[in-house]
Formats: structure tokens, sequence, C-alpha cells
């Protein structure tokens, strides 16, 4: 640790008290990265974990004085390195800060801090009556500020839309320690502009977040749950469209391929249909006799669409079985080899083509690409499993996760659906947004951070991959 290093973390530790304040290199070296394993990340000199909203103000003003960068963190359940640390940087994680502040049944709101695992704050609000729609699959570890960070969204989403949807307020420390506190509790409100949005989805470039003001609903009642298999993906494709065409809107409407169904069903037991092309997956949490009509139109939506199997169900247990093989995807997965996880939005209208494309892709690679996603808003998470320990199958491996990208453009779709830009699409940004919004968004950076030491690298620089002939060494440490 050189001299200068040493004179601000000094400056941390009599700030926020040595306990806060983690600087052994062995420790500081788990806080490295996300869960994107083959994206490059730095060790930072400390790791601090403050405890309020002051805290934060003081490292930033530590930070900024001293000209360290500093890598905003929350549970580190990212899959884009939006997390990963800065060399002699500061990561400052805020899994502390994990407080339900205020639940306002009345109005339909609570506030709570950036540590709250999206899971705890649903469970706090269910006693109330109230619900917290936003539910990524890691809802049960993810916090309420990575959620914020990426703008994350969730399998609930064709119905209750993503986390900004439920923004109305946030307090934030800008990179020189000021406290910006902008929205408001009410419904209403158009006093200036959105800065509430703005930092939604900025992935700690622009601030950091130490207080939410989230809106809620009121609990929905038990779902109904149904499950539907297809011999192509085209008929799934046909059933997403005549789902948005008729006006249904489901609370949940899912799809799997057949690698992510084979993968769940050797890793869960779930007797799902191992020979079907796709699967859909539906819930309606509408109540009663409405939601038993959204479930007989959807039925007979998928026996149109000439699907080999649909079964519907009302039993919270069944249903929740579902539900576990869909989140389960991606541990099942896991199981094959290692992971580039894509995260791809297309219009609802080419989700077919898009599942299509990537089988197309795999062949091509001779990589095995699982696909599974937000059928009802388009959403996909095409998967390329390969082995990390063989270098032609990683080239191959992030040649097809490009060529996903790429079609995913083609298509009228987006690079980042719902996980974030970070390290390992950050040069796909300015081909998806032209270099006259990627102007805009550098000025709002400048105006906000003209140092750069928030996040630095993410969004907005090339070349951020790891190495691929050092990919083995990550994969086997």
């Amino acid at each position: 640790m050189t001299a200068r290093t040493t004179t601000w973390v000094r400056e941390l530790q009599d700030a926020l008290g040595r306990d806060s304040v983690l600087t052994d290199p062995e420790v500081t070296a788990s806080y490295a990265r996300d869960q994107a394993m083959l994206v490059q990340a730095g060790v930072p000199a400390a790791v601090v974990l403050p405890r309020s909203t002051a805290e934060v103000v003081a490292v930033l003003q530590v930070a900024s004085r001293h000209g360290v960068p500093v890598v905003p963190r929350g549970a580190g359940s990212g899959l884009v390195g939006g997390a990963n640390a800065i060399d002699g940087g500061i990561t400052l994680v805020l899994t502390r800060m994990d407080a339900v502040l205020e639940v306002a049944p009345a109005d339909r709101l609570a506030v709570v801090q950036p540590g709250v695992v999206n899971k705890t704050l649903r469970d706090a609000v269910r006693g109330h009556g109230l619900f917290y729609p936003p539910d990524p699959a890691s809802y049960d570890w993810c916090t309420i500020g990575g959620n914020l960070a990426v703008n994350s969204g969730g399998l609930c989403c064709v119905k209750y839309g993503v986390t900004t949807d439920y923004v109305l307020g946030l307090e934030v420390v800008l990179a020189d320690g000021r406290v910006l506190r902008t929205g408001r509790r009410t419904v209403k409100g158009v006093a200036g502009y959105d800065l509430a949005r703005l930092f939604v989805g900025s992935e700690g470039t622009l601030g950091v977040i130490t207080e939410a003001t989230l809106a809620l609903r009121p609990s929905p009642p038990a779902p109904i749950t149904l499950v539907a298999s297809f011999g192509t993906s085209a008929q799934t494709g046909q059933v997403v469209e005549r789902v948005v065409t008729s006006g249904l809107v489901p609370s949940m409407l899912e799809v799997m391929d057949q690698t992510c169904i084979r993968a769940v069903d050797d890793l869960i037991r779930a007797d799902l249909d191992r020979d079907a092309q796709a699967l859909l997956l539906a819930q309606s949490d509408s109540g009663g006799e409405a939601a038993a009509a959204e479930i007989a139109l959807l039925t007979r939506l998928c026996e149109e669409a000439g699907a080999d199997f649909v079964h519907s169900t009302d039993d919270p247990a069944e249903g929740d079985l579902l539900l576990t093989a869909r989140r389960m995807a991606l541990p099942a997965l896991e199981r094959l080899g290692s992971l580039l996880l894509d995260d791809v939005a297309v219009p609802r209208s080419q989700v077919a083509t898009f599942i299509d494309g990537c089988v197309a892709i795999a062949a091509e690679a001779g990589l095995v690409v699982g696909v599974v996603g937000h059928a009802g808003d388009g959403n996909m998470h095409p998967t390329v499993v390969f082995d990390a320990a063989d270098d032609d199958q990683r080239a191959r491996a992030f040649t097809a996760f490009d060529a996903i990208l790429a079609l995913g453009l083609s298509l009228g779709g987006t690079v980042a659906g719902e996980h974030g830009v970070g390290t390992l699409k950050a040069d796909w940004l300015e081909r998806e947004i032209g270099p006259v919004s990627l102007s805009v968004h550098q000025a709002i950076k400048d105006a906000l951070d003209p140092a750069g030491l928030l996040n630095p690298g993410k969004l907005f620089r090339r070349g951020h991959r790891a190495d691929l002939g050092a990919v083995g060494a990550l994969a086997g440490s």
C-alpha cells in the first residue's frame, strides 16, 4: 500500500471505524467481481461498508479529495460486470444499509435503504396487504439498490412493469459528497426534471443511491397457473402475439426452450415434457372468475396454436413447483459448464424468430445455447454454455454471444433488457444508441461526476472483457 493510499484509507477509518474499512487483500479480492465471471475485474485497495447516508457522504468526500475511484456494490448478483472492482480503488458495499425505514399503507409506499433484499421488502409489506411487484430471478438475495442500478424487471413485468415504474423518489449522494433528494411521496408530480428516473438504470455512474421511496400495490389474489408445451418455437411465438392482440394481460408469461427444459428437469425432477421444443408458463392473478376466464382464453390460444399439452391449476403448491422450474433455469444450465448469459429484449412479435436465430447461432458455434425469458415483454436470456478451460470454446462462446446481440438489434431489439450494460456490453452501447445519444449520456456523466470517479469504465468504455488467455485461470481460481 502506497503512502498516498495509506493516507486516504486512514481518513476512511477515522470517519467510519476500522471494522467498516477492509484492506486485507484476501478479503478485498472476494469483492472484486459480480456474477459475470468472464469480465475483467481489478482488486480494490479498500472495501468500505457504510451504515448510513452520512457515512456514504464521508466516503465520497474522501474519494473526491484524493481522486480515488469508487465502485458501488450491492449483493454482487449482477451479470455484466457492473460492480467489478477497479485496481487501487474503493468498493463501496451497501449491504449494511438494509433497513425498511417505513411502510405507509394509506399512501401505498415504502421507504427503504439500498441494502434491503428484494424478497425482504416483499415479505415486509405483505403483512400490510401490499405487494412490491419487481421480482428478478435472484429476488431472494439481490438488493433493491442493485435493482435500481440496472432497472431490474423479473417474471411479473408483463403485467406490473419494471423497477422504474415503482420509484417515487430517491436520496442520492453525488460524486462530491452532496446529498440530492429527488422525487416525492405523491402519486403525481411534474415539478422539474424527473431526476429520480435519471438515476434508475445508471449503474452507479452518476451517484450512490442511499434511500428509495417505492410505490406499492395491493396484494393480488392467489394465481392460477398454466403450462403448455409446443413442438416448435413458432407456435409459442404465435401464442405470445395472440396474447398481445387479444388484450389479455397475464401476470406472468415465461418461455423456456428445450435445452432449458431438459436441464431443469435433470436438476429438480419436475416431470417436464422433455420432448417439447418450447414450454410456456403463465399465471393470472386477477382473482376469481376473472382469473379463470383469462386462463381459459389462454388455454384456447395455446390449443389453437397447436400445443401438444396444456394444463392449468389453482393449487398453490403445484403452481409454485412450476414457478420454481422457471427460476431454476440458470442454476440448471450452470451444471453444464461455464456460462455467458445474454439479456436481449426484442419486440414481442419477434420472440419466435429470435429463439430460432439462437438455435442457428448455437449450431454455427458448435455450442449449447439455452434460451429462457419473459415472453410477455420480449425480454430473452439466451445463455451460451462452454468449457472455460478450452481456448477454442471460449473464443467461439464470445463469437456466439456477439452474434446473439447483433441478432437482437437486427430485430429491432436492445442489447440490455434488465441486466444493464456494465463492462460486458460497453462496446455495444454506441452501436445501439448512436453517437449523438452517447454524447448526451457522456455530458450528463460529466455534469454530475466531472472527475469520472464513480464506477469508471462502466457503460462508456470499450474492451473490458477478460483476456481470453486469462479466462482459464479465472475459472480455476
